[in-house]
């Protein structure tokens, strides 16, 4: 098989150096530019799979030059990728290489391995050389449905899970981002590391260097012994954070040099530790409306969203509804010691016609509910309208229609727990957080 080809764009002499012997020593064919006119001739001629090139050079600190560079590579080879580099004081130039389609990022100075991560990543992602996908089925496990949506997204799983590229999973309370993200980890090559859960939202500032990097004994009070953080567990695998709009603006930062150089330092340790990690993130928020607040560091958000994957709510799946219930009825029965029912098809119909606010997670809650508490084989329309379900609920076909009718059931099962927001969320499988967001959303009395 033919090398891939990189062209390395840089100034610098001793990095120019410095890239060919790396890249070559790992079987890349690599041609080395001193200036944005040579790299230019270079593309002329042929087509590189893969360009690292500087954004600043000696005739201008600006940076000008370097997005120049960019945009005319991108008029001769728009699918080609690009790796750009940068001083760390200039990483909102980077960024704005990345909204000029940049694929990446690094920092001078680079750490080889992830260097090496981000070319082979970015390279298998191109499509055209290097590492490829197999035709191996992707290993799902709980991943229900068969609704084209859903079969988009597993299709891009399959695509991205070989590679490292960080992953960006989107959407509403209960639609499986989760699942999504173990499917991410179950299919790639760290497949046989850890995986490792965090939810962001559950860890306060003041913790979250302890929490995410560890700590040295005696580092502060209470540091009564040495303490592993989440990125050393998640060593040689998988780590994923969960609610990472939750994040206050300076723990951001310290997020954002782990991710960026793949290094961390142990509160209260002076060595340095590399973090051999494959990051997957998660977030009901909508993230470009916190950057443009600026509660969200536009940086960190290129960084984290290489592969962005927006999950559609359960209203918009309905076909996936019977599967899904099935699949809940049969794991209910078997935690229950219970023959698996039949559900009536006026009672299927009634599932299919809720707005579920609470995703999968609330139909879930329901579905158990409703077994647990009906005698005999048979469920019906009835059976679930009593768990607090609406017989007629509004249509959802349009964006104001789909507010009515989340407030309907949000309202509904405030009147079947008489007001206990606790069982409430937990009927509306959402968390209680997110019921306060929704009553304060919709003017709802309590």
């Amino acid at each position: 098989m033919t090398p891939p080809r990189i062209l390395i764009v840089d100034d610098d002499s001793s990095v120019r150096l410095s890239l060919k012997l790396l890249l070559g020593r790992n079987g890349y064919d690599v041609t080395t530019t001193a200036s944005p006119a040579e790299a230019m001739a270079v593309v002329r001629g042929s087509r590189p799979d893969l360009v690292v090139m500087d954004m600043n050079y000696s005739m201008s600190t600006t940076g000008e030059e370097g997005l120049t560079l960019l945009s005319q590579i991108k008029v001769f080879h728009p699918d080609v990728p690009v790796i750009l580099i940068t001083a760390w004081g200039n990483i909102p130039l980077a960024v704005e290489g990345i909204r000029a389609g940049a694929f990446d990022f690094i920092t001078k100075p680079w750490d080889n391995a992830a260097l090496l991560s981000r070319i082979s990543t970015a390279i298998a992602l191109s499509g055209d050389t290097g590492e490829k996908g197999t035709d191996t089925p992707l290993e799902r496990s709980r991943i229900i449905g068969r609704s084209p949506q859903l079969l988009n997204i597993l299709d891009t799983v399959s695509r991205v899970a070989a590679t490292d590229a960080p992953v960006l999973i989107t959407g509403e309370n209960g639609t499986g981002k989760e699942l999504i993200a173990e499917a991410i980890h179950r299919n790639s090559r760290r497949a046989s590391g850890p995986m490792v859960k965090v939810n962001l939202g559950g860890i306060s500032s003041s913790l979250f260097e302890s929490e995410m990097f560890g700590h040295k004994k005696g580092a502060f009070t209470g540091a009564v012994a040495d303490r592993d953080g989440r990125f050393a567990v998640a060593e040689g695998g998988t780590i994923f954070l969960d609610e990472i709009g939750d994040l206050d603006l300076n723990c951001q930062v310290k997020l954002l040099r782990v991710l960026q150089e793949h290094t961390y330092e142990p509160l209260g340790d002076s060595r340095t530790r590399r973090a051999d990690v494959r990051v997957v993130c998660a977030t009901n928020a909508d993230l470009p409306a916190m950057v443009a607040a600026k509660t969200f560091r536009e940086d960190l958000f290129y960084r984290i969203n290489l592969i962005t994957l927006s999950l559609p709510p359960l209203r918009e799946r309905r076909d996936d509804i019977p599967l899904l219930v099935d699949h809940l009825l049969r794991k209910a029965c078997a935690s229950a010691g219970r023959e698996l029912p039949e559900v009536t098809p006026g009672a299927m119909e009634l599932l299919m016609r809720q707005p579920w606010p609470g995703n999968i997670r609330q139909l879930s809650n329901i579905v158990e509910r409703t077994l647990l508490v009906t005698p005999g084989q048979t469920l019906t329309e009835q059976n679930f309208l009593a768990q607090g379900l609406s017989a007629n609920p509004a249509s959802t076909s349009t964006p104001g229609a789909l507010v009515s009718a989340e407030k309907e059931a949000i309202e509904k099962a405030l009147a079947t727990t008489g007001g206990n927001l606790s069982r409430a969320a937990a009927m509306l499988g959402i968390t209680r957080q997110a019921l306060y967001r929704r009553i304060d959303k919709y003017g709802i009395n309590l």
